[in-house]
């Protein structure tokens, strides 16, 4: 039978003595050759050989606390600065986490074994192993009231509007402070990046926004404009001759509702699509329970999600994202020169009209 199959077509394992003056760029492509090392590799060859072509939009969802482990600081304004993400969707406690550095408060490294019951006595709120004086949740309640009570908050908008607007003020206090860049936020107001949040009562934002409604307060979140302007810039990317990609840290709501764009604009708006060209996903949820967070590409082909012909453009990393992240945003950036950014928060109301356009067209046809 030797010689009648291509089974053993694949490089050999032979992988030189890891030195201490290898990149991490170089340690991927040498040493991380089998099981989630492997798969880790083949994502970061993804993202730089394929997502980061100029013609590809690029989707980031975010999920888990990864904005107060120092992921925002560390890996995501990098991948911003460097045109490396178009688009955001995130859970509001990372938001609201990524507020606390960007207005110059502080969270630290602690003992996940110290009792909980001695931190509640002393004042320290507990992320795992992340500690930090609860005065920083009242202050950063505090800088939200405020800013919400301005009058350009008095309306209902998209959290996209909400988002770049705090950006803003998030980006000033860092210039008052002198502190450099430390918020993603402020980051993505200045490469007019839209950040949505999928669930945007469930953050500690969504509560303080609720609270000012209260007292008279006018902001409202337009989750209907969270779902059409997403899916067009899905869809702006597929007309113009481009491709959509997406990476997914985590799953959750953010997950889906990044992938949920194709099911908008084929299922619900009937406007002829195939879904997403690129999926990249880091979780440490199993698929077998059902859960988003685990479902896999090829399930989510099922769903018009993810074009079926596309499946080999597609990377499950089953890790900690606080690992998977920083190795593929140095490899990301050793690896690819920094792209254009397409301003998409700019563009928002001709890709709506886009969008309007395309579902006028498909309901004349029937």
């Amino acid at each position: 039978m030797a010689g009648k199959h291509n089974f053993l077509g694949g490089a050999s394992i032979d992988p030189k003595p890891i030195t201490g003056s290898m990149t991490v760029a170089d340690l991927v492509e040498s040493a991380f050759l089998a099981y989630n090392a492997a798969r880790l590799r083949e994502a970061c060859q993804l993202f730089v050989e394929k997502m980061l072509d100029e013609d590809v939009t690029i989707g980031m969802s975010i999920t888990g606390a990864l904005t107060p482990a120092g992921l925002g600081m560390s890996c995501v304004i990098p991948l911003i600065e460097n045109g490396f993400v178009d688009w955001i969707v995130s859970t509001g406690a990372n938001l609201y986490h990524d507020t606390h550095f960007g207005i110059g408060l502080r969270m630290h490294r602690g003992n996940p074994q110290t009792s909980d019951i001695t931190l509640r006595d002393e004042g320290v709120v507990r992320i795992y192993d992340i500690f930090f004086d609860y005065s920083v949740l009242l202050s950063t309640d505090e800088f939200y009231r405020r800013i919400i009570d301005g009058p350009e908050f008095q309306r209902e908008m998209s959290t996209a509007e909400f988002h770049y607007l705090c950006g803003k003020y998030i980006a000033e206090r860092e210039r008052v402070l002198r502190i450099g860049r430390k918020s993603l936020l402020a980051a993505a107001h200045d490469a007019a990046i839209p950040i949505y949040t999928s669930s945007p009562g469930d953050s500690s934002i969504g509560m303080n926004v609720a609270a000012k409604a209260l007292t008279g307060g006018k902001l409202r979140f337009d989750v209907t404009a969270d779902v059409n302007e997403s899916a067009a810039i899905v869809l702006n990317a597929k007309r113009t001759g481009g491709k959509s990609a997406v990476l997914i840290l985590g799953g959750g709501s953010p997950k889906n509702f990044i992938l949920q764009t194709e099911p908008q604009i084929q299922e619900v708006l009937k406007i002829e699509e195939k879904g997403h060209d690129y999926f990249l996903q880091v979780t440490d949820a199993r698929p077998d329970t059902g859960g988003l967070s685990g479902a896999t590409p090829s399930e989510a082909v099922s769903w018009g999600k993810i074009d079926p012909d596309k499946l080999p453009d597609s990377v499950v990393c089953y890790l900690d994202s606080t690992v998977a992240l920083p190795i593929l945003t140095a490899y990301a950036l050793a690896r690819h020169k920094p792209r254009k950014a397409k301003r998409l928060y700019e563009r928002r109301e001709a890709l709506m009209q886009m969008l309007a356009d395309e579902h006028a067209k498909a309901k004349g046809r029937g």
